[in-house]
């Protein structure tokens, strides 16, 4: 795998560690009897930021943990690069992990935070000093070593443990649920930078939430997990314009699932028949995903026919709740010269092939595998 170019500067630290795969074979965990995960083989490519998605439960946070060497996997096994560090303790792995809780010793300035693992490892002080400028530069905070945890915002404590890991030169880098903490403008401004350093470095990394607007955005793969097994694999344009489940379509974005058949070029929905053609569908019973930008909706013409329910204006587009003779659907429309329709409204509704793809029922049992590799 041809691994991404790294950008140098004078204020990077220095002796970056070449970028490595991450690979589980078979992993299991069990507490007493529950598998928290269940027999999970995938590979994190080298230098790529791979999120681990799912709702609480799923065994993502696990399967970092075990990554991490925080929890030993009941059977399995983890490779780091060409080694395989099943057995080794977390302080062998040369992985470090970024917490949702930031984790910074309150009563230590963030300098002293910074370099507490340097120190650890025995580096001289000059050295120390050094590494620690370069990588708070790296991070954007050269001013703040000074200062204590408590005097920084949200969204500076959590780059204080960025930095923190990052000052360590790890393999790979580990984040479970690092924003969790901060506002939501602050989060997408800091998942950015998380974004933009990755990239910038080339490290491998491995970051864990259950917000799937968080991991559409940072991702170059997800890894979409549930009931302790793997549901798909992929890049997130692909989960989510085609998801190889249901339990896929409802958890990546907004999803309008209806029940319809398809033949021949044809889907039904209710008592509208459109035109559509998806390969390696078989003719037969459907679900149809439709998400709420493919959805259009006229008060007159052709379309399932519908009516408004709710309506929402919510600044750059317009927000509906449809009931139809399909169910209920929600449709996301830019504003137009029309303005908001009301209340009662009858409506027509069509939809844009870009966002329509059906799921046959053979493609609608949960958590179907549990071994994956991972997208190219």
């Amino acid at each position: 795998m041809k691994e991404r170019a790294v950008e140098t500067r004078s204020s990077m630290p220095e002796a970056r560690l070449s970028a490595v795969p991450v690979r589980l074979e078979n992993v299991t965990k069990r507490f007493g009897s529950f598998a928290a995960v269940d027999n999970v083989t995938l590979v994190i490519p080298a230098g790529k930021l791979v999120t681990l998605l799912g709702p609480s439960g799923c065994g993502k946070t696990t399967t970092l943990r075990m990554i991490a060497g925080l929890e030993h996997p009941t059977g399995g096994r983890i490779w780091i690069g060409d080694e395989d560090v099943t057995a080794l303790p977390a302080s062998n792995r040369s992985v470090t992990m970024v917490f949702q809780s930031y984790a910074l010793f309150p009563h230590l300035t963030v300098h002293e935070n910074v370099a507490y693992g340097l120190r650890i490892a025995k580096l001289p002080e000059t050295e120390i000093a050094r590494q620690v400028a370069g990588v708070l530069e790296l991070v954007g905070l050269p001013q703040v070593g000074r200062r204590y945890p408590a005097q920084l915002s949200g969204g500076q404590q959590q780059r204080v443990a960025l930095a923190r890991a990052l000052v360590m030169k790890p393999k790979v880098l580990l984040f479970d649920e690092p924003l969790s903490n901060l506002d939501a403008k602050l989060r997408k401004r800091v998942r950015a930078e998380i974004r933009e350093l990755q990239q910038r470095l080339g490290i491998t990394s491995i970051y864990v939430t259950h917000d799937q607007a968080e991991a559409l955005a940072l991702s170059d793969v997800i890894v979409v997990m549930n009931l302790g097994r793997v549901e798909q694999i992929g890049a997130p344009t692909d989960l989510y314009r085609k998801p190889a489940s249901r339990f896929v379509a409802d958890f990546i974005g907004e999803a309008n699932l209806l029940t319809g058949t398809y033949r021949e070029g044809q889907v039904t929905v209710g008592p509208f028949t459109f035109p559509f053609r998806q390969e390696s569908v078989a003719a037969g019973p459907v679900t149809v995903l439709a998400r709420p930008e493919a959805v259009t909706v006229q008060t007159d013409g052709a379309g399932l026919p519908g009516k408004i329910r709710t309506a929402f204006f919510m600044g750059m587009t317009n927000e509906y709740l449809i009931e139809t003779p399909a169910g209920e659907l929600t449709a996301t429309e830019p504003i137009r010269a029309r303005g908001l329709l009301s209340m009662g409204t009858e409506v027509r509704l069509q939809f844009d092939d870009t966002g329509l793809y059906l799921l046959s029922e053979s493609t609608e049992s949960p958590a179907s595998t549990g071994s994956s590799e991972s997208a190219p």
